[in-house]
């Protein structure tokens, strides 16, 4: 098996770095391009070409700058998962959530914690199950995100405190179901989270966001657009982790999970005034705004327009028809 896997190393760092002189004979393009890309299986059973997804990820050289596809067969993946700054155009991509789980346990470090952790950009998930079973008591954070131009497609994210650390750069979540109980969608990135299902399992007064944006030249801000927001008991929208957090919901249901105020300040009155809290044309017994706090947002059109669109995150450039699976 180890020797197997050792020339699946050389084998694939080969034919990566071969691409670009491949494709200037064939008058061919580089970067990112998933019609021609590099392809690898994963598979516990032995009939891929790596047992680990870490081992996978390794094998890409440094400096990649082609897409490289791992393909993750069913099982669950008891792993730690880093892809680090300097390997992007990575594709991690399961059958389906129900049945690719990477899964771990841990807890404290915020940064220490996460079962997975994106660190390079141009990343693309899909179709996996990424969790921390840690449970309740302390940051267990399950993904951590920090890579620029990242999206997650069909994927699910479980944990209880600080579930995903939604860090820095700008990133895309599509049809995602996200799970926690604190802080549990958190960090200082620009994201738009389209047509997710986001579920609170807080007993009480829990909240969903903690967006962390430290100045209002920012451009950073959580959106959900379309998405379904329940939860088992009464949940906040969100927090202000960051003196100008900014987080938008439109045109998304809120169950009766919602407490009534929205919001809650963090027991920093100061912050009302800077942070920014919006809501338009949501729906549902939560999106009732009759007793919501005075510094949140009802949105105009105008005020709503700016983040009804991928433009809100420049996804308008990268993210192109050939990225979305």
């Amino acid at each position: 098996m180890k020797m197997r896997e050792g020339f699946m190393v050389v084998l694939v760092g080969l034919a990566i770095l071969l691409y670009p002189w491949i494709c200037r004979a064939n008058n061919g393009s580089r970067g990112g391009d998933a019609s021609e890309a590099t392809r690898v299986v994963v598979d516990q059973s032995g009939n891929g070409d790596f047992w680990r997804i870490q081992d996978a990820i390794n094998a890409v050289p440094s400096g990649n700058a082609r897409q490289v596809i791992i393909s993750i067969k069913p099982g669950t993946y008891r792993e730690k998962i880093v892809v680090p700054e300097n390997k992007p155009f990575i594709t991690l991509s399961g059958t389906k959530s129900s049945n690719t789980i990477i899964t771990w346990s841990d807890s404290g470090g915020i940064f220490d914690s996460p079962t997975v952790s994106i660190l390079a950009s141009d990343f693309i998930g899909r179709d996996l199950t990424i969790q921390n079973t840690f449970g309740v008591g302390e940051r267990a954070v399950a993904l951590r995100v920090a890579g620029d131009q990242v999206a997650f497609y069909r994927c699910q994210f479980l944990s209880y405190q600080d579930t995903l650390l939604d860090d820095a750069g700008r990133h895309y979540y599509w049809n995602c179901y996200i799970e926690g109980g604190t802080d549990f969608i958190c960090g200082d990135a620009a994201s738009l989270f389209e047509k997710c299902h986001v579920h609170s399992i807080s007993q009480e007064n829990g909240a969903i966001t903690a967006q962390h944006r430290q100045s209002g030249t920012d451009d950073t801000g959580y959106v959900f657009l379309g998405c379904k927001i329940t939860g088992v008991n009464g949940s906040f929208l969100g927090r202000p982790w960051g003196e100008y957090s900014r987080v938008v919901f439109a045109h998304s249901y809120l169950s009766s999970a919602i407490l009534p105020q929205g919001w809650e300040d963090w027991d920093d009155q100061k912050k009302h005034s800077n942070v920014y809290y919006g809501e338009y044309k949501c729906f549902g017994p939560g999106a009732n705004r009759s007793e919501r706090v005075d510094w949140s947002r009802s949105l105009s059109d105008s005020e709503a327009a700016p983040f009804l669109a991928k433009a809100s995150i420049g996804g308008q450039g990268w993210l192109r028809r050939k990225r979305t699976p």
